[in-house]
């Protein structure tokens, strides 16, 4: 297959989406500009599995303006927009990805771009790089390097080069202060309660708002939802994370406490069974369930389904679940990923952030091509600080520079006060 999309004729409603997107992503834009003046990556192969964006489009526009192959399938059955799939369809590109697909048309879509036989690998959750090690062995050989855009895939790869499972070197792009700061802190946040109000239009002012999880997706979502004057109460396990959230002001308690009172749940902690049947049965009438973590094992969808005596969906990305005693519950976008689900994802401008670390960090990877051994590696911080600056300069923003005589004395142990 060259291509599997729900409908090329959705092409120029897409072409519109990314001329807007790239409107809004001069980083990635000056990057590209550089990639197809030098051809970066003239024969190179790259397998990318990513959310289905307008800004995932600028994304593998910028790594082919470099020569590259590349093929895309999408990394959530729910995250594609089908208009933005269909017109890189319509662009030539190997695309995989249609919104709603089944769990045999994800894997069948991904085995896809892996026939291609990949040279570098871009993960979103790390599923290309697991049916790599798992079912496309034989593949193994002729990959470089990868790279995984969020916390959840590289907490799966830590697991494996923990194990001495990992076979090739993989950038961790989510662990740059740039991803941190910007893609998770900033852009999770105003996407989830996008996708949020989208799915319900409740007023956020005055609700108890539960957030699940205070790394820094949590964190930023829990002060958005404050500053939108939410009561934000925050769960944990961590007990450093745990206190830094009373340190920011906020309310923590254990789950089942927080669950006979909140209003609206979302949780983003990259584990599984964060909400679950037992919380189900506590929460008040009402309440609302939402999920921003990668992967929808976070709350116990199955287990709200049996509960449940009628499901129905009385919104787009809303379904109603009713109980025996007259209590209902809603949930978002299926318990997946809320701000692709019910919206479309983080904005232009912070992606191109994330995905100038993508871009650079292929180059990295071609440059350094059998030189990184097999585990996590961190992407240089010249290329993060080199992200930053283009982003100021983006924002004509100028800041000042170290004196010589400051970064020796930054250097130096000798000197006192």
């Amino acid at each position: 297959m060259d291509h599997d999309v729900k409908d090329v004729k959705l092409a120029p409603q897409g072409q519109k989406k990314i001329e807007w997107a790239e409107r809004h992503m001069p980083v990635l834009l000056k990057i590209r500009e550089r990639f197809q003046k030098e051809k970066t990556f003239k024969g190179v192969r790259i397998a990318a599995c990513l959310h289905v964006t307008k800004e995932t489009a600028v994304l593998v526009r910028t790594l082919r303006a470099g020569g590259a192959e590349v093929s895309l399938c999408a990394s959530n059955p729910l995250s594609t927009q089908d208009d933005v799939a269909a017109a890189l369809a319509e662009d030539g590109f190997r695309i995989f990805s249609v919104n709603g697909e089944d769990h045999e048309s994800y894997y069948k879509h991904l085995n896809a771009v892996l026939d291609a036989q990949p040279h570098i690998t871009i993960d979103d959750g790390a599923d290309l790089i697991s049916t790599l090690h798992s079912k496309r062995k034989e593949l193994l050989p002729g990959i470089w390097g990868g790279q995984e855009e969020t916390t959840t895939g590289v907490i799966r790869l830590r697991a494996m080069a923990k194990d001495k499972a990992l076979k090739f070197p993989v950038i961790a792009v989510n662990d740059t202060p740039m991803k941190h700061m910007f893609d998770n802190v900033q852009g999770t946040s105003q996407s989830t309660l996008d996708g949020i109000l989208r799915a319900t239009n409740l007023l956020i002012a005055g609700s108890i708002f539960v957030v699940a999880g205070f790394g820094y997706c949590g964190k930023g979502l829990a002060m958005k939802a404050r500053g939108m004057n939410a009561r934000v109460i925050v769960t944990e396990t961590d007990p450093v994370k745990a206190l830094d959230a009373v340190m920011h002001g906020f309310e923590v308690m254990p789950m089942k406490e927080a669950a006979r009172i909140g209003d609206i749940f979302v949780t983003v902690t990259g584990d599984k069974d964060v909400l679950t049947k037992d919380h189900f049965a506590l929460m008040k009438s009402g309440a609302v369930l939402a999920n921003s973590g990668h992967f929808d094992c976070e709350i116990q969808v199955e287990a709200l389904r049996q509960m449940a005596k009628h499901v129905e969906t009385i919104r787009p990305h809303l379904e109603k679940f009713d109980f025996d005693d007259g209590k209902h519950l809603y949930l978002i976008g299926e318990g997946r990923l809320a701000n692709l689900a019910a919206a479309e994802g983080h904005p232009s401008e912070v992606m191109q952030m994330s995905f100038a670390a993508q871009a650079l960090a292929s180059e990295y990877l071609l440059k350094n091509k059998g030189k990184l051994a097999p585990g996590v590696h961190e992407i240089p911080r010249d290329i993060d600080a080199g992200i930053a600056r283009l982003t100021l300069e983006a924002y004509r923003v100028k800041i000042d520079s170290l004196t010589s005589a400051q970064e020796k004395y930054l250097n130096s142990w000798t000197e006192g006060t």
